[in-house]
């Protein structure tokens, strides 16, 4: 099993020739940092960015600079944050999640987008193909809701008894929606009762919790969105006070509390998200071929296992990439 990844530095690495094509010599690029969510959610996120922007030669106050911008999981800010990183001419904006893509592209043509995370680039409307983005924006896909009824499968080995099944989700975002549709569709394969419960802002979240108690719900699926995740810590508290069993798609979750994650490796994405940029600023068109997510981690907490009461199978923690404990 392997431990908890820790960045302990970013290192040092040489600076390579950093004056791209079309900026003027002596000019510093700036990275335009569009955060879905907040500071806490996005550490190792930006953590291994940066790291990797630093390997690749663009160090974070010399050879570049970075504009961070935090909306806390507000979808009515994207386009606000959006219009002020067009306002600054930073060269390139790095954003993440299918909303504040949308924002940022609305907010402009020209300037280069790339996105670490999106669910699905190409029905969403942020690319022309995978393979031919077009226009000026590119990164990668995750396919978000194809590994939903997976997720559902690893709760329902660790539950067995798992019966009605809740599923909380922010169904503002197109890419939730399709999650929602494929986690409801395995669970009614699998005989079980299913009650969706609808949120968009923080203050649904306890009558989302009052919904659940009163369906008797054996067990939770989170929907990770910028919402859920910047409220996780709520969610995992009250879920665990409703001795609610939880399964999301980001580690992030269950470092707060969540039982078991299952989903792309969000740190292996930044990381290679640095490489576009370093792409870009070097000169290259925005239209990159879109890549698709490859490293996928299984995160099981054994902490929450035991406040629940639960003994997770031999079976699946042999499959885990993390064990918290």
């Amino acid at each position: 099993m392997r431990r908890r990844e820790f960045i302990a530095g970013l290192g040092s690495a040489a600076a390579w020739p950093v004056v791209a094509r079309g900026q003027k010599p002596g000019r510093t690029p700036i990275i335009g940092c569009m955060v879905s969510t907040n500071a806490s959610a996005w550490a190792p996120r930006i953590s291994a960015f940066v790291q990797r922007l630093r390997q690749l030669g663009w160090i974070e106050g010399q050879t570049v600079a970075i504009e961070y911008r935090w909306a806390e999981g507000r979808y009515d800010r994207f386009a606000e944050i959006a219009a002020e990183l067009v306002r600054l001419k930073v060269d390139v904006i790095v954003t993440a999640a299918t909303a504040p893509v949308l924002a940022a592209k609305q907010a402009t043509s020209i300037i280069p987008i790339v996105f670490a995370v999106s669910g699905d680039p190409v029905g969403s409307g942020l690319v022309a193909s995978l393979a031919r983005p077009g226009g000026n924006v590119t990164g990668l896909s995750l396919q978000q809701a194809e590994v939903g009824s997976k997720r559902l499968e690893l709760l329902r080995e660790i539950v067995p008894d798992l019966r009605r099944l809740a599923i909380i989700a922010n169904v503002s975002s197109p890419m939730i929606v399709l999650e929602v549709q494929e986690v409801e569709t395995k669970a009614r394969s699998l005989a079980l009762e299913v009650v969706t419960l609808k949120i968009d802002g923080p203050d649904d979240i306890s009558r989302a919790f009052e919904i659940a108690n009163q369906a008797k719900s054996d067990a939770l699926y989170v929907c990770s969105d910028p919402l859920t995740s910047t409220n996780r810590g709520r969610i995992y508290a009250a879920a665990q006070s409703a001795r609610l069993p939880t399964v999301s798609s980001e580690k992030d979750h269950v470092d707060a509390g969540a039982l078991v994650s299952y989903g792309p490796n969000f740190p292996d994405l930044f990381r290679r998200a640095a490489e576009y940029v370093d792409k870009i600023l070097r000169g290259a068109k925005p239209s990159v071929p879109v890549e698709q997510a490859t490293k996928f981690d299984l995160v099981i907490n054994l902490r929450t296992a035991r406040v629940l009461g639960l003994t997770v199978p031999a079976t699946v923690l042999a499959r885990a990439d993390e064990v918290i404990e």
